[in-house]
């Protein structure tokens, strides 16, 4: 990565302080009115590429990276938008797989800094920072210009600054309970509100759903008379098995099928993301049951891809993971992939969370394959105490296998010594292990640790 210049990071720091006097990412109303406004006097950025754009629960970003990948490999310029970042605020957006600089990062917002002020003059309420960032990448997309732009929606979906665009593709990732104090605590109200990505005239590209929540997304698609596909039924996995670094995968598309894929990622749910990202790179090419995409294109971006934060091995003997798990969902995706893919005969989490999360179902759901259990905190405002998780951790694995530290350094640090305990350099993979996971900020900030550059 090009070294920065200081004076480019000072700049966008100053940036980041005026972008956080706004309302905050958590915070949305059910309103498009400033995001569109803003697109309006900016004549319409967002409407000068295809859009593809990928809403759910848990493995967004996985799978809008994965689609970046394919559609860069295939000869497209690319814009990818997605949230929220590990390290860098301008991991958000992303040109041919790599975040734009600081100092285009600050370029694109003072360029419309004045346009900004013209639609917080005209509204009640100033635009949010999501808003904002949402226009900043539209207009560098533009500008670049991509030939298609990649756009995980940030919160929910019919209400997402992300919607103004008329995306042709529109997937929708699995669909579970979260952000309940912004979206509820119904599902079928979650997917609901998730549905309106699903545009008229668009291919819906569909995961595996409950059933309430299948039905949910079908209502909406039959009534914007959108093409669907879902997966494990016009595409899906035929068959994966576990490979050093990753797994080997079958993949049935729209197109065909799709054999020897190396993923470099670990877990059933990577494949399925896997799968669900072919599928949508699939229906933008137009291929159907007579024309595949180009198989070692596809061969060849998926064994090249790079997700950070996702089971990431930062350090070995003994070995350290990061995982972005925030949710009960993706912790027990998690743990299923620990548990399935893994042989160590210790295994230490490490663990910090936002205070607003199902905390009791993210502990629960990691508590069948951490030995032992190091509860901290990362630095961000909302999250939870070490003591009130240290309590919560108590009551799901007990008090002989909970340890308590104030901060994340000294939290990895004991993790490392006790894993060490049963590690053998012979066997890094299966001695002892230590996970970090809880939040994306804690993956991030435990990233920056281990000297990990943004990605």
């Amino acid at each position: 990565m090009p070294k920065v210049d200081p004076g480019a990071l000072e700049e966008l720091q100053q940036v980041e302080s005026e972008l956080d006097t706004r309302w905050p990412e958590t915070k949305i109303a059910p309103s498009l009115d400033r995001i569109a406004a803003l697109v309006d006097v900016l004549a319409d950025p967002h409407r000068a590429y295809p859009v593809l754009q990928i809403a759910g629960t848990n493995g967004k970003s996985s799978t809008t990276r994965m689609i970046d990948a394919l559609l860069s490999r295939l000869g497209l310029r690319t814009g990818r938008f997605t949230s929220p970042h590990l390290q860098s605020v301008t991991e958000r957006i992303s040109l041919d797989n790599e975040p734009i600089s600081p100092e285009r990062y600050v370029e694109v917002f003072r360029d419309l800094e004045p346009y900004i002020a013209m639609v917080d003059a005209k509204s009640d309420v100033p635009m949010s920072k999501f808003e904002v960032l949402t226009g900043m990448a539209f207009a560098a997309f533009a500008d670049a210009p991509v030939d298609a732009a990649v756009v995980e929606v940030g919160l929910g979906g019919s209400w997402d600054a992300t919607n103004v665009a008329d995306a042709r593709i529109a997937v929708v990732c699995p669909i579970g309970i979260d952000h309940v104090d912004y979206l509820g605590p119904d599902i079928v109200g979650i997917a609901r509100e998730k549905a309106g990505i699903i545009k008229p005239g668009s291919i819906a590209l569909l995961a595996e759903q409950q059933p309430d929540v299948m039905t949910e997304l079908l209502r909406r698609s039959t009534e914007v008379d959108a093409t669907v596909a879902r997966q494990g039924s016009e595409f899906g996995v035929l068959n994966r098995h576990v490979a050093v670094g990753g797994q080997v995968l079958e993949l049935q598309g729209l197109g065909g099928v799709y054999d020897d894929i190396f993923l470099p990622m670990h877990g059933a749910h990577q494949a399925a993301n896997a799968a669900l990202a072919l599928a949508a790179v699939e229906a933008f090419f137009g291929a159907g049951t007579e024309r595949q995409l180009d198989v070692d294109a596809v061969r060849e971006a998926f064994a090249t891809l790079q997700i950070p934060g996702r089971l990431e091995r930062v350090r070995v003997s003994p070995s350290v993971f990061v995982d972005a798990a925030h949710n009960p969902h993706g912790a027990a995706a998690l743990a299923a992939a620990l548990d399935d893919e893994f042989g160590f005969r210790k295994l230490v989490g490490v663990v910090g969370v936002m205070g607003d999360k199902d905390v009791a179902g993210i502990l629960t759901a990691l508590e069948p394959v951490f030995a032992e259990l190091v509860v901290t905190a990362n630095s961000s405002p909302r999250a939870m105490s070490p003591d009130l998780l240290g309590e919560a951790a108590i009551e799901v694995f007990g008090p002989d296998r909970v340890h308590v530290e104030q901060r994340l350094d000294d939290a990895i640090n004991t993790a490392i010594t006790l894993a060490e305990e049963v590690d053998d350099p012979r066997e890094p993979m299966a001695g002892g292990g230590v996970v970090v996971t809880g939040s994306v900020v804690t993956a991030g900030e435990t990233r920056a640790l281990f000297g990990k550059e943004p990605a």
